[in-house]
């Protein structure tokens, strides 16, 4: 396994910096590989959250290469969290429950995403209890669970909570979540390699299918197609299916009528954006997940800087870590100058002024860069504007060739890994500068 880890890791270090893997990757390890599944340990729940959100192509793709096979990867901590690392973290958590981990084995669910570890207000409480009721009786309750709110309030934490909550209590379990990309690609290499059989087989024979981000299907009618049947199938197996949109369900556009007609066959329950008091309680248990004591005016100081639900882990990551390489206690006062330092940075701006400076800067209009039109002219900027939405957004492919008028995925692909491979060559520069400079609100300093 060691030889193997050291192989994979090779080609690991060759795709990412000297500091992140480090950081992140030498203190790693391969436990197993049985069957398909690949099990990783790191050394903690921090590193695995980074591994999994950032990495887990990239290991993905190196120890595929290494064992020949299509590998699933499950990271579990080194060593736990323990309760008497929680002992003083104070009486919003059952000091049981404080050191509790609950180690999952299944592909793309992270195992600290569970009932548990969720916060619960009036925003999230309908659809909190509806992902708790469809776990304890699946196929029984609400089926289709129809998920939809803005992004970051919790709805992929729900849904893999349902998945580990489920996996738990039996793990002999057909279990499957997945994005909508994930699920357009696997249709699609299905039909390029005349294996739909197979495909069917495994989508069709489930005991619970969770499909994230359901938006994203828009306009792809063979795979909505089969996701049509699958569906059917599922339900009339009485297997659950759970989906999430950042839309109610009536507002799907491009999504074909009678999919949208099963989708509202269920229950439909939406999220709304977390107040104060949720993020705050969000910020002092993800804390608890990774083993630190979180001052409670320490995170009411960030949950008042920071309204984004998922910017909050990283937020607390950043101030942990900031701490860390002062060597000083995560202390009040500390975290109330780390916000103010980062309250003075200029904000990230989103998709549309990215597209509004990448065309103010080439002299093109938003409506052109967005069109089907393969012009020589428009090529570059749209590749550019590809590769920045990417880059300093993370968007995946599907949604960047969404955001361009519902442009397949490997045409995304294609336009990034060419502006990477010009800003590599160094001769990107002058664009990309002339870019940051037509907002102040840039986010990066190229």
């Amino acid at each position: 396994m060691q030889d193997l880890w050291d192989r994979a890791l090779g080609e690991v270090e060759v795709e990412v910096s000297k500091a992140v893997f480090l950081t992140l990757f030498k203190q790693t390890s391969l436990l197993s590989v049985e069957e398909d599944i690949a099990t990783v340990s790191a050394p903690s729940m921090m590193v695995i959250d980074l591994l999994q959100r950032r990495f887990y192509q990239i290991i993905k793709k190196a120890l595929d290469k290494q064992t020949g096979i299509d590998t699933r990867i499950v990271f579990i901590p080194k060593t736990p969290i323990t309760k008497t690392r929680m002992e003083n973290a104070g009486p919003l958590f059952n000091q049981q429950e404080a050191g509790k981990i609950v180690i999952g084995h299944l592909p793309r669910v992270r195992p600290d995403f569970t009932f548990e570890n969720m916060a619960v207000s009036s925003s999230n409480q309908l659809a909190f209890v509806s992902c708790s009721s469809v776990a304890k009786k699946i196929g029984s309750f609400y089926n289709p669970l129809f998920i939809h709110g803005p992004v970051g309030v919790g709805k992929t934490h729900l849904m893999q909570a349902i998945a580990n909550d489920v996996y738990s209590k039996n793990p002999n379990k057909k279990i499957l979540y997945i994005t909508s990309e994930e699920f357009t690609n696997e249709v699609v290499e299905a039909i390029r390699n005349n294996a739909t059989s197979m495909m069917k087989k495994k989508f069709r024979n489930l005991d619970i299918l969770l499909i994230d981000d359901v938006q994203f299907l828009a306009g792809k009618e063979k795979v909505q197609e089969e996701l049509f049947h699958t569906f059917n199938i599922l339900v009339d197996n009485s297997a659950q299916v759970v989906l999430s949109s950042d839309r109610h369900v009536s507002e799907l556009k491009g999504v074909e009528k009678r999919l949208v007609s099963r989708f509202s066959g269920g229950l439909t329950v939406d999220i709304e954006s977390p107040d104060f008091e949720l993020r705050t309680a969000i910020l002092l248990i993800k804390a608890r997940k990774l083993g630190i004591v979180l001052p409670i005016d320490g995170a009411k100081t960030i949950a008042q800087d920071i309204k984004d639900t998922r910017a909050l882990e990283g937020a607390l990551l950043r101030i942990i870590t900031q701490a860390e390489a002062l060597g000083e206690d995560l202390t009040v006062e500390l975290i109330k100058k780390a916000v103010e330092n980062k309250s003075e940075r200029p904000r990230p701006f989103g998709p549309d002024e990215i597209i509004k400076n990448v065309c103010s800067f080439y002299n093109i209009r938003p409506s052109q860069i967005k069109s089907a039109k393969r012009d020589a002219f428009l090529v570059r900027p749209r590749q550019v504007a590809m590769y920045l939405l990417k880059k300093d957004l993370g968007l995946t492919y599907s949604q960047i060739g969404d955001f361009f008028g519902g442009r397949d995925h490997t045409t995304v692909m294609h336009g990034v890994s060419k502006i990477e491979g010009l800003v590599s060559k160094n001769k990107m520069a002058n664009d990309l500068l002339g870019i940051s400079r037509l907002s102040k609100t840039s986010p990066v300093d190229y």
